[in-house]
């Protein structure tokens, strides 16, 4: 054997050393993060879809508020506990109640006739002595300048992302930091997209934005605007912790608007600071890196791969709530009452793209909570004869926790009421949109396509809103019967008489004998839209009806919404706030689509449903809201202008080392509340990924027999070189 063979051989056996030397370490050799971690108070998550904007002015995704709800601090939060949702404060002292006053400046009592109400006036004090998380924006020279207000190109050169700046600083959170944001809304180059409902509500928005539309377009491209050189008509400073907003008349729903991220503060210095020039080439911006006082703020940004939060030195403190829902405490949910807040030191989100690698990971505890996508629903969950959700044995084994809530959201086909075919309030119309809402088995929907994950839905209102009724009373009357204590769908006969009553018997038109050809306009192309589409058109088919699906991009079918130029279409909708004036607007006359540019896309208009909105949306929670939101949703199920589809679920899986998590569709700021015990953690993490050592066994014996004879041949020949 020649020598180059031999050092090849004892290199690869040293190269071998470091993993063997692994081998007989403790930890688990597959764990993706650093040593250092194990056993650290760090909750480990994953994010699918890179978020497009932190700017809380800008920031309206659901996959946003994971970020920005931990680090931005509204006025007003939802208790993490009760349902239905409540309204507590943040920053603020208290709730705010409204003053009411009439069109000659006159306070009215809080009884008041909305019609007498020309304006609604908020007051808002927050807690003194909230600080900002440091933040080179605050950082300050002996004479009171700021460090970094002078910033140029040149300058940032060796800048690469936020840490790279040296020196930090903070100051007291004020009431002038809200009426900033407030003003922000209306800056022309941000595109807020609550500016036009905000500018119908608050005095002087509007103008507001006028004003600044002028100001930027004299302003050099990416010029500030200092915002608190142009006065608000409808904000007011009281003191440094009180403002007020006036609202043009009654608007109860704003209270919501005040726990969003679009009203929490930006301080003048850091939207000052992140305008200088060649800031944005760099990523550095509220979009890129936020400036909050919440519980955490984000210390690591690469959307492509991995964001990091860390717990806030500046937190004003809080404390985890006493009171919940009945059976919260049987659940464990109250055990931390009255403990500091957060619990959480870091929060390590890791970008997966796909569901498979995601879900191992989670299985192997390296992420400490996880969905259940199609692919691994059925190692997950079972379904039992009743019909209930159940973890399978694997997973019960594990300590693996199952969460299931209801979304504050619905998906619906809606048919274009101004449509001559399937529009109309006569008998003929709503006999055949009736018909059809039977025909469609939104039973066998869910079951086939969603794994069981949603409930049928009776009505625009979801679980968890004011107005929805569960039991015999909250049923669908025109789909529905209720037989041995639950809802069951009519029979397919029942639809059939129906679509002879609209003049439609057997499909066919009654006085001349045509085919009922209807049109589905959908944004298809995705995967398994297919075969959804196949199941949709079975279920017309029952009826006789002969579906076309014309499926387009979305642009052209916002379009087509927009003309009119449909005859019926699928959407879905979430709720920005849990009030049924959020579902109910979809179906009111104002908001039509065709006439209005409005979110009603059915164009249904109910003169007596307009009327009862008018009366409900603004009513305090009570008997008699109750009794005008029963009369509405009998209206729309009598009308069925949409086929009420489902209401999603939501499957959350939790390691059994993780704490205190309650669903929530509406409060985002729930990591501050969650615990983790990072020593089980890593034990489980040691014993669920035991390294699997015998190939290596057999390799050591490969590269023996190998390295023995090449050892013994390597010395017969020096031993004959030296003879």
């Amino acid at each position: 054997m020649r020598k180059g063979s031999l050092s090849g051989i004892v290199s690869l056996v040293v190269s071998l050393l470091p993993l063997l030397l692994a081998g007989c370490g403790e930890g688990p050799w597959n764990d993706p993060y650093p040593v250092a971690e194990a056993g650290r108070n760090v909750l480990y998550s994953a994010f699918t879809e890179r978020p497009k904007h932190l700017d809380p002015v800008q920031s309206y995704a659901e996959d946003e508020s994971v970020f920005t709800g931990q680090i931005y601090e509204p006025p007003l939060q939802y208790h993490y506990l009760k349902r239905p949702y409540t309204l507590i404060p943040a920053t603020a002292e208290s709730v705010p109640v409204p003053r009411y006053y009439d069109a000659a400046g006159r306070q009215l009592p809080a009884t008041a006739d909305e019609s007498l109400i020309a304006s609604s006036v908020y007051e808002i004090r927050i807690k003194p002595g909230i600080r900002y998380q440091p933040h080179p924006a605050f950082a300050l020279k002996a004479d009171g300048t700021p460090v970094y207000g002078d910033l140029d190109p040149l300058k940032l050169k060796d800048v690469r992302r936020l840490a790279d700046f040296a020196e930090t600083g903070s100051r007291e959170l004020t009431a002038d930091d809200y009426i900033y944001q407030i003003k922000r809304l209306a800056h022309p180059r941000l595109h807020s997209p609550i500016f036009g409902m905000m500018a119908e509500r608050i005095e002087g928005l509007a103008a507001l934005g006028k004003i600044l539309q002028a100001e930027a377009a004299k302003a050099p491209a990416g010029g500030w605007l200092d915002l608190d050189r142009y006065p608000l008509a409808g904000v007011e400073k009281v003191d440094r912790y009180t403002w007020r907003v006036r609202l043009k008349g009654k608007y109860p729903q704003f209270l919501y608007w005040l726990a969003m991220p679009f009203f929490a503060p930006v301080p003048r210095e850091a939207d000052r600071f992140y305008s200088q020039p060649g800031m944005a080439e760099k990523n550095l911006s509220l979009d890129w890196y936020p400036v909050g006082t919440g519980p955490y703020m984000l210390t690591e940004n690469n959307p492509n791969s991995r964001m990091v939060l860390e717990r806030n030195p500046n937190f004003h403190g809080e404390t985890y709530p006493c009171e919940g829902d009945p059976g919260d405490r049987e659940k464990g949910l109250l055990a931390d009452c009255g403990k500091a807040l957060p619990f959480i030191d870091k929060v390590v989100f890791t970008r997966e793209k796909e569901s498979i690698p995601y879900w191992n990971k989670f299985l192997q505890g390296y992420y400490d909570a996880s969905g259940i996508s199609s692919d691994s629903f059925d190692q997950a969950v079972r379904l039992n004869v009743g019909g209930d959700v159940q973890l399978t044995e694997e997973m019960q084994e594990k300590g693996i926790r199952l969460l299931t809530s209801v979304r504050a959201s619905i998906f619906y086909m809606g048919f274009n009421m101004q449509d001559s075919l399937v529009g109309g309030l006569g008998d003929g119309g709503r006999k055949l949109r009736q018909a059809i809402s039977i025909g469609i088995d939104q039973e066998e929907f869910i079951s086939i396509f969603m794994n069981g994950r949603g409930i049928p839905a009776m009505s625009p209102l979801a679980p968890g809103i004011f107005g929805f009724e569960e039991g015999q009373g909250g049923i669908n009357p025109v789909v529905y019967d209720w037989r041995d204590g639950a809802p069951r769908r009519k029979s397919i006969e029942s639809a059939r008489r129906l679509m002879a009553e609209a003049g439609w018997p057997n499909g066919r038109n009654a006085r001349t004998g045509e085919p009922l050809v209807l049109n589905l306009d959908t944004t298809g192309g995705g995967m398994g839209d297919k075969s959804r589409l196949d199941w949709l058109t079975r279920q017309f088919a029952k009826l006789d009806i002969q579906l076309v699906v014309r499926s387009t991009d979305w642009n052209r079918f916002q379009e087509k919404l927009r003309k009119g130029a449909v005859q019926m279409f699928y959407l879905g909708w979430n709720a920005d706030y849990p009030d049924p004036e959020n579902f109910f607007f979809l179906l009111h006359g104002s908001e039509t689509r065709v006439k209005h540019g409005g979110e009603n896309s059915a164009n249904y208009m109910n003169p007596e449903f307009d009327r009862l909105f008018e009366r409900m949306k603004n009513m305090e929670n009570g008997p008699e809201r109750q009794q005008i939101i029963r009369q509405m949703v009998h209206l729309v199920q009598q009308d069925a202008p949409w086929v009420f589809g489902f209401h999603p679920k939501n499957y959350t899986l939790g390691h059994r080392w993780l704490y205190n998590r309650k669903p929530t569709d509406v409060g985002n700021n729930t990591l501050k509340y969650q615990r983790v015990d990072g020593a089980d953690r890593a034990a489980r993490q040691r014993e669920w990924n035991q390294p699997v050592r015998w190939p290596l066994a057999l390799l050591l014996l490969a590269l023996a027999g190998l390295l023995v004879p090449a050892v013994r041949a390597h010395r017969r020949r020096e031993q004959q070189s030296a003879r």
